[in-house]
């Protein structure tokens, strides 16, 4: 698992350098070498924000940490339904789907009502699962970090950019983590017909990204975010990037990343932005 090192204070000042000749569009963000612990970029890393759907990497952890029958069938009812933000979801009250598709569904496509029905089912309940959830941010050491819920829809779900490329860290060690966050597509039955699910970050299965783990997140309160892991020049690098206020900037920032890893030359230009969307 990965450890941040502590820079020297003229190192410090020239990685506040390079993270400011990048047009950020993300108010925090922090780039880590995860093989070295070397901070490559960093904007505002320390600020404590919402996290939204980032919040399901964590999710994810604990169900999977708590050896549940994955093939056993979840029954999604109403207690599932989102009354926080009331928002969509194409998973129907009522369906029966296997715990590893509920898994999928969460991951992959950032389906709110999949992971509340996750940790309802938790052995124990709902509070067991966030007392399991507080217990792995104890371990990863995420002192900054406060997860109330299993879906990110509470403003109160906040972390830093250090914080999360902890978690990230530790997720991208669950096989099932990578393998679904890194899946482009997926056909899940849904009451007795194939229904065709699609990974929130368009930048999965794009040519020239070599993506070993993703999540993207999206509320009002938190902006645009994102954690990725990805492979660069020889590197293996985890990047976060938190509260931009479009897809478009959050996009751009990822890119002109892999380019400042790949050591190509960084485009300068204005992020446009563009309507929202459920991530």
């Amino acid at each position: 698992m990965i450890k941040l090192l502590k820079l020297p204070v003229f190192l410090l000042a020239l990685v506040a350098t390079s993270a400011f000749a990048l047009p950020f569009g993300s108010q925090s963000a922090l780039v880590i070498d995860e093989n070295t612990g070397e901070i490559l970029l960093e904007k505002n890393s320390e600020n404590v924000v919402p996290i939204a759907s980032l919040t399901k990497l964590m999710t994810a952890m604990v169900v999977l940490d708590a050896k549940q029958d994955m093939e056993a069938v979840i029954n999604i009812d109403e207690q599932d339904v989102d009354v926080i933000k009331h928002s969509t979801s194409r998973v129907p009250v009522g369906a029966s789907i296997a715990r590893k598709d509920v898994l999928q569904l969460a991951l992959m496509s950032s389906d709110n009502r999949a992971a509340a029905a996750l940790a309802r089912t938790y052995p124990g309940g709902r509070d067991a699962f966030v007392a399991a959830v507080k217990a792995k941010m104890h371990v990863l050491g995420m002192t900054h970090t406060t997860i109330e819920e299993p879906t990110g829809l509470s403003y109160h779900n906040t972390s830093t950019a250090s914080d999360l490329v902890k978690m990230a860290s530790a997720a991208s060690q669950y096989p099932d983590i990578t393998r679904i966050t890194t899946d482009s597509r997926d056909l899940i039955n849904i009451k007795g017909r194939k229904v065709e699910y699609h990974n929130t970050n368009g930048f999965v299965g794009k040519k020239g990204w070599d993506i070993m783990l993703s999540k993207t997140g999206y509320t009002t309160e938190a902006g645009r975010c994102i954690i990725m892991k990805i492979k660069a020049a020889g590197k293996n690098v985890i990047m976060v990037l938190l509260n931009a206020s479009a897809n478009s900037m959050r996009s751009r920032d990822a890119m002109n990343i892999r380019r400042f890893v790949s050591d190509e030359r960084v485009a300068m230009i204005k992020p446009r932005h563009s309507t929202k969307q459920a991530a």
